[in-house]
């Protein structure tokens, strides 16, 4: 059952106190904002992210935007360039968001960022979306509250409508000024670049920093870099095989359920075979294997069979993508490395 929490009374705000304390206990809220409503989560925890992404029915880890009640609570888990600043100063709170290198010591965790380096920030211009944060205390992702493919909702009833029964509450703010989702700006490397367009104009950003790149090269395919953009993700440098039923003496098992016997280095996934909490460890567990297998000279990283169902399909899709065949170039190198690719 999904609760209809309500919070338009300063005086008695237990709807909004209550939406925080199940976000602080791993559950999902939807809440509106100024754009459109979003499906919220803790970020900082990979199991409440991971739930995004089942009652979305979405099949692949995209980034997601990590909200925030003010820009520095937001610059404390990203590195926040001269740029960014500037931005921040004339459009937060408000419709834009951020890509940018995420900080060594920040709490944005690999999922909501799907594995990249950079991650996705804004503050919300929705008074009510501000307090929630806020109550919360702590980076809140939230992509749009509706199933994976859906119209966006701007209003609670249309996130009753695509998924009462998915998630444990939506926050009633009524209907959303804008509508539209945020524009998206990558500032994380040396040119800013549009990645969606948005509730702020580019020609409004650009009266602010200077020329934006609007236009960058076909990206790859099902492979999202920010909200709403396509790349490939973190690859690891050793090469990833699926399904195997057997395992070598040289091998990093990815493991599903009972581990098989004889490799050299194991990460489960989900000893029961829960596909949320395998979803939830399956960056931390490439980076693990990729790190602790190369240096106990594994040859390569092997997973084993994980159903194509619920979850099942998102986490397939991310080592697929891991288990592609690597660029010419990437032979050639005496030792593999992590390959992280972005839109150009």
């Amino acid at each position: 059952m999904t609760d209809r929490l309500v919070s338009d009374d300063a005086e008695q705000p237990e709807g909004l106190i209550r939406a925080a304390e199940l976000l602080r206990d791993g559950r999902l809220v939807a809440f509106g904002t100024e754009t459109v409503y979003g499906l919220g989560a803790d970020a900082t925890n990979p199991l409440a992210v991971a739930r995004i992404f089942e009652a979305k029915n979405r099949p692949r880890f995209n980034p997601l935007i990590s909200h925030f009640p003010g820009a520095d609570d937001a610059f404390r888990h990203v590195v926040a360039t001269p740029l960014a600043r500037r931005l921040a100063e004339y459009f937060w709170p408000g419709p834009l968001t951020l890509v940018l290198k995420r900080r060594d010591d920040g709490d944005i965790c690999d999922l909501a960022a799907a594995g990249l380096p950079t991650a996705a920030v804004r503050v919300p211009a929705q008074n009510t979306a501000l307090a929630l944060l806020r109550a919360v205390g702590r980076p809140v992702a939230a992509p749009s509250a509706n199933p994976s493919g859906a119209v966006s909702p701007s209003d609670a009833g249309h996130v009753m409508d695509g998924l009462a029964g998915r998630i444990d509450a939506v926050l009633d703010t009524g209907p959303c000024a804008v509508g539209v989702e945020s524009t998206i700006l990558d500032l994380s490397g040396d040119t800013p670049r549009l990645l969606r367009p948005g509730g702020v104009t580019v020609e409004d950003i650009e009266a602010v920093i200077g020329p934006v790149n609007r236009h960058h090269e076909a990206p790859e395919p099902n492979a999202p870099v920010a909200p709403g953009m396509l790349t490939s993700h973190y690859a690891p440098g050793l090469p990833v095989v699926l399904d195997v039923q057997s395992v070598q003496s040289d091998d990093a098992l990815l493991a599903f359920g009972p581990p098989l016997n004889g490799a050299r280095v194991t990460w489960n996934l989900s000893e029961t075979c829960r596909l949320d909490e395998a979803a939830s460890r399956l960056f931390a567990g490439l980076r693990y294997l990729d790190q602790q297998g190369t240096q106990a000279g594994c040859k390569r990283i092997v997973v084993q069979p994980i159903p194509e169902t619920g979850l099942g399909l998102a986490i397939r899709d991310r080592l697929g993508r891991a288990a592609a065949p690597r660029p010419a170039a990437d032979a050639c190198q005496d030792a593999p490395s992590t390959q992280e690719h972005h839109v150009a």
